[in-house]
């Protein structure tokens, strides 16, 4: 199996230029950029942040990932631009719809919709949305963007989501529509990827095992009657260590995305050598 490889940052305006990361990721062979999405951090911070006790100030000040994610495409020409993760419960399912077609367009095709249902629930409160019901609120919307994305004329009535025939403008350059990953943890992410996603992206780290639940994930792809070879599995947030690369690509991750400092270029780019320099040690 092939492996990709791909970096992942919170773009602020103390980090590295969104367009200036891409750049330099594409000239060393990374295959896709990823970006995280918060709109705010309620200042209560009444939420465990799931990393540990001091939440990173970049989570509150990361800007916003589609507009991001668009400067990065205007720069290049084959690295894949994707959300890790887009807060769909924190959207308005039309108006996201319409940005997901936007960028899949500008950027012929290579956009990677990361999405998942957030651990903030004052973020989501905000919003409008209960954290309760968070996840039956993530799969309507989504269902209800795949009606927009396929449909000449969709119309949609769930749980959460409801509108009458309307007359959505461009589809998306992906058929049936950008690839779907799931971000989460086992079970339950995994069991959603399989509902109704095209992938699944566990965080290395917070799941021990991640051979054995890569393995247990392809088993549960094919009871559920999906091919498990058209399953994306994404290893998100790895270190670059020769090992640990290897185990994760011996498991079946057809995917490892490396975290990059929340810096400038100074800091950021001897990263990026260091791990294509890893890479190629795996590769060799």
């Amino acid at each position: 199996m092939t492996v990709s490889f791909g970096i992942t940052i919170f773009p602020t305006e103390y980090t590295m230029p969104i367009a200036d990361l891409a750049r330099e990721a594409e000239d060393r062979g990374f295959e896709s950029l990823w970006v995280a999405e918060h709109t705010h951090i309620p200042a209560s911070r009444k939420s465990p942040w799931p990393g540990g006790p001091d939440l990173p100030p970049f989570y509150h000040d990361v800007m916003d990932p589609f507009i991001s994610l668009a400067a990065a495409a205007s720069v290049t020409k084959t690295l894949k631009l994707a959300t890790g993760i887009c807060l769909v419960v924190e959207r308005d399912p039309i108006t996201t719809a319409k940005e997901v077609t936007t960028l899949d367009r500008v950027s012929n095709g290579r956009f990677l919709f990361g999405i998942g249902g957030g651990w903030n629930a004052e973020e989501m409160e905000n919003h409008g949305t209960d954290f309760k019901t968070r996840f039956s609120l993530m799969k309507d919307r989504i269902e209800a963007m795949k009606a927009i994305w396929t449909e000449e004329m969709p119309e949609y009535e769930g749980r959460f989501v409801k509108f009458d025939k309307m007359m959505p403008g461009p589809q998306p350059v992906q058929k049936p529509y950008p690839p779907i990953i799931l971000g989460g943890g086992w079970p339950h992410a995994a069991k959603r990827a399989v509902d109704y996603g095209d992938g699944w992206m566990p965080i290395v780290g917070r799941d021990q095992n991640m051979a054995e639940l890569a393995s247990e994930f392809r088993k549960m792809a094919k009871d559920a009657g999906r091919d498990p070879d058209k399953m994306d599995l994404t290893a998100y947030g790895a270190p670059p260590k020769p090992d640990i690369i290897k185990q994760l690509a011996d498991a079946g991750f057809n995917r490892i995305v490396f975290g990059v400092p929340m810096a400038q270029a100074d800091k950021v780019l001897p990263v990026l050598d260091k791990t294509r320099k890893v890479m190629s040690e795996v590769a060799a």
